[in-house]
């Protein structure tokens, strides 16, 4: 059967289970027979299952954000079909095999940990007949007092989000992910961003931001605690088993943060630069204490310190916090075009980030030096199995 054959019977509904494991490569020295030796970036992460990877996986070094939206007068069967594609793809893909079309498989031989995650906004859910059913938190959140949010950034029908430790795979998987999606959907924004590189830290470490900062120290701990913030127990079939994404574009005024006083930094976010412990003692995963005063009486950390207006204060608010460093380069005046990629997943967007958010907006010591530039929201679907694909409760 030819590729374009086997595609055919693909849209015809009938989805080509992933499968395979990359083997490790074989190191070639005379005398003793070969010995393999495992290759790091051979380790893949299952696309089939509950929930979708990408999410609680820890996090890869590198990460796109791609939204699509999709083209004028598509209907359940257009977006069916696509969904259909992609979903195979992906799974071809992070088991470390080329879309079934594709003769290329070097490029996605080795995936390091790569992952793919679809996620559904508001236009996606009304070109199937189910805007009713869209959580209204999607279709817009609140206007927070320090957003200047730019539409390039913002928005979509359809999120693909990529993450790997290679940026060559992330780059074929997206490139072969975008181009299944033309003849339904067109490009509306990509985000790119970096954290850092597997193993230059031990495994578990909290991630630096570009200002320094230990940056989601306070995340759930693995296990039911992570479980409960982040995925929907209830409500519709399509929704149980997903979450929801919240992502922001966040530029950061890093010459002026650059010239800014230690002292005053770690005043600032209530935690110290160099550790991440609280500024009021004890260590990294240590709460601050507001109570804590000096000598004189004064509290040691300030009421509008970030970790202190950030902290959840109901366990509906907890959320998890992924943040992906970006670094577009200097503008034309030299400056730095820089910041944040915050990916905020919980189980309802409504009463995690919108709440936390409200209060950063309002007097997070922190805003001097950041600002919100980009915001879409999305429905993450909850995985599938082997044979199945994503979304398809839903289209049901």
């Amino acid at each position: 059967m030819t590729a374009v054959a086997r595609r055919a019977v693909l849209l015809g509904g009938a989805a080509v289970a992933a499968g395979g494991v990359v083997a490790g490569a074989v190191a070639l020295t005379p005398g003793p027979p070969p010995v393999a030796v495992p290759v790091p970036g051979a380790e893949t992460v299952a696309f089939h299952g509950a929930h979708q990877a990408g999410i609680t996986t820890p996090a890869q070094a590198h990460a796109v954000f791609t939204a699509l939206d999709l083209r004028r007068g598509s209907g359940p069967d257009d977006v069916a079909r696509l969904l259909r594609m992609l979903t195979d793809d992906a799974a071809r893909l992070t088991s470390g095999r080329p879309p079934l079309e594709a003769s290329d498989p070097e490029l996605p031989a080795l995936p390091s940990r790569l992952t793919v995650t679809f996620g559904f906004g508001p236009g996606l859910f009304d070109a199937v007949g189910r805007g009713g059913e869209c959580p209204a938190v999607l279709r817009e959140l609140p206007a927070f007092a320090t957003d200047r949010l730019d539409p390039r950034w913002s928005g979509g029908d359809l999120l693909v989000q990529v993450c790997s430790d290679d940026p060559m795979p992330l780059s074929y998987a997206l490139r072969r992910l975008v181009r299944s999606a033309r003849s339904v959907a067109t490009v509306r924004w990509t985000q790119r961003g970096f954290g850092p590189a597997r193993g230059s830290e031990p495994a578990g470490t909290t991630p630096r931001n570009l200002m320094g900062q230990r940056d989601g120290t306070a995340n759930p701990a693995p296990g039911a605690e992570l479980d409960d913030a982040v995925w929907v127990r209830e409500g519709p079939d399509w929704l149980r088993g997903g979450s929801m994404l919240v992502l922001r574009r966040i530029r950061m005024e890093l010459d002026t943060w650059d010239d800014f006083g230690r002292e005053g930094k770690h005043m600032a976010v209530a935690r110290r630069l160099d550790t991440g412990a609280p500024v009021t003692g004890g260590g990294e995963f240590d709460e601050v204490d507001p109570r804590m005063v000096d000598g004189r009486g004064i509290p040691i950390a300030i009421g509008g310190a970030h970790v202190l207006r950030a902290t959840a204060r109901d366990p509906a608010e907890r959320m998890l916090r992924r943040g992906y460093s970006f670094d577009d380069g200097p503008t034309a005046d030299g400056l730095p075009d820089a910041g944040l990629l915050f990916a905020a997943y919980q189980a309802d967007a409504a009463r995690a980030f919108v709440p936390v958010q409200q209060r950063l907006a309002e007097s997070d010591v922190m805003n001097q030096w950041i600002t919100h530039v980009g915001s879409a929201t999305f429905v993450i679907p909850p995985g599938c199995a082997p044979g199945g694909m994503i979304g398809e409760a839903l289209l049901g």
